[in-house]
């Protein structure tokens, strides 16, 4: 595999799961580079295309000029209908949440913000998500059968192979729960109290990192020739994401990227900062929007979380500014070690203090302590998604599953076509 694309299958093993995934990655779009890439006879490819057709799943385009000097009729060109579904998804913080309703490429129908307590557990914030959604689909004018899958961001290292949160440090009441079940249960019953039609029995609901979305949206959208991409989310508490040739590192059980619990013995106060996960001197505990916030109020700024933090920033608050630039300073100090390991070509940082003066500190302790070497063709940038980047990093998850090559067989024969 390179860069998340499959080698060429064989012949005998050209599916029309493979077909789809060469259609959609624009390696082959019409009927003859098919044959030509898979090596499979013309009635085989158009076996495999009808059933993809029937489905509902591609449809033909305007065709492609013939260059032959002697001319012809110009090639049908092929392409995926992300016209026949919808993806729902909901990127959960710990004090608000957003939500909404993408096309299978990414693109947002509707969206939805506001104030959503993770500490409240998850009965009542999944629940309050499921009404959401269906909120959404009203809004949207789309029926709940159009839906065929939800995906979830949380601010929580994700056991993905589960679907459920693993010892989360800001995620209180929420280590182990069936996150994807009881989401699953409320959109259902909330989108049929709505008159959104029957949803489907068994939606697929995926649930990830926050940090690990916002990189592999990030990465997908501005940086897909880049083969080694890091995102670093700065705002109530830290972690970071990874793409390695195109797909999400998440480690052997979804730990990798929390950086924000690394010990910064050296920072100032650390000896006394106690940070959630119920040690002292975490980089989360010192150098968080969070933290920033504690250390603003003490000296009697108004300040409670990093979203208030970034406000202060955005009015160019003399203290906040000071404050961002040191925080950045101490995140640059651990950065030198995980770009020295992982050689990253861009280091992107996002969240509530992603900005001027945080990314300035970054860059001073990155350059001073990490080895020319490591960062000679490094780029060091901040988000270009924004709040979006969670969304649709979650909706890019649930298509990419939903339209692996294995997983299109499947569906296909459960649909009987």
């Amino acid at each position: 595999m390179r860069n998340g694309t499959p080698a060429r299958p064989a012949a005998a093993q050209a599916s029309a799961g493979d077909l789809l995934h060469l259609v959609r990655s624009g390696r082959a779009t019409t009927r003859g580079a098919l044959q030509r890439v898979t090596g499979l006879s013309r009635a085989t490819v158009g076996q495999r295309l009808d059933r993809l057709f029937r489905a509902g799943w591609l449809r033909e385009g305007a065709g492609t000029p013939v260059s032959s000097p002697l001319g012809g009729r110009p090639s049908v060109r092929l392409e995926f209908d992300d016209e026949h579904a919808v993806v729902l998804a909901a990127d959960l913080e710990t004090r608000h949440a957003r939500t909404a309703l993408l096309t299978l490429t990414g693109e947002v129908v509707a969206e939805r913000g506001g104030a959503l307590r993770v500490e409240d557990g998850p009965e009542r914030v999944l629940d309050r998500l499921g009404a959401v959604f269906g909120e959404l689909l009203c809004e949207s004018g789309r029926d709940a059968a159009a839906v065929c899958g939800i995906g979830l961001a949380v601010p929580g290292p994700v056991d993905t192979a589960t679907g459920r949160v693993v010892q989360p440090p800001i995620m209180p009441g929420w280590d182990g729960y069936d996150i994807a079940g009881r989401l699953r249960r409320a959109f259902t019953e909330h989108a049929e109290s709505a008159g959104r039609a029957a949803a489907p029995a068994q939606v697929p609901v995926l649930v990830d990192n926050d940090a690990n979305l916002m990189a592999y949206a990030e990465q997908r959208a501005h940086y897909p020739d880049c083969s080694a991409f890091a995102l670093v989310k700065v705002s109530t508490g830290i972690g970071a994401g990874v793409v390695v040739d195109g797909s999400l590192y998440r480690g052997i059980d979804g730990g990798a990227g929390d950086i924000g619990h690394i010990r910064v013995p050296g920072a100032p106060g650390s000896a006394a900062a106690l940070c959630k996960c119920g040690s002292y001197g975490c980089l989360a505990a010192v150098a968080s929007g969070r933290a920033v916030a504690a250390r603003l109020a003490a000296a009697g700024v108004p300040a409670a979380s990093g979203s208030d933090v970034r406000e202060l920033l955005a009015a160019g608050h003399p203290e906040a500014v000071g404050l961002a630039r040191e925080a950045g300073r101490q995140v640059g100090e651990v950065l030198a070690t995980v770009v020295t390991l992982l050689n990253p070509g861009v280091l992107m940082i996002a969240g509530d203090l992603a900005g001027t003066p945080f990314l300035t500190g970054v860059r001073e302790l990155l350059y001073q302590r990490a080895l020319p070497r490591s960062t000679a063709h490094l780029e060091i940038v901040t988000s270009r998604l924004g709040s979006r980047a969670g969304l649709v990093g979650a909706g890019a998850l649930v298509v990419e599953h939903l339209y692996a090559p294995e997983r299109v067989e499947e569906r296909l024969v459960a649909l009987g076509v």
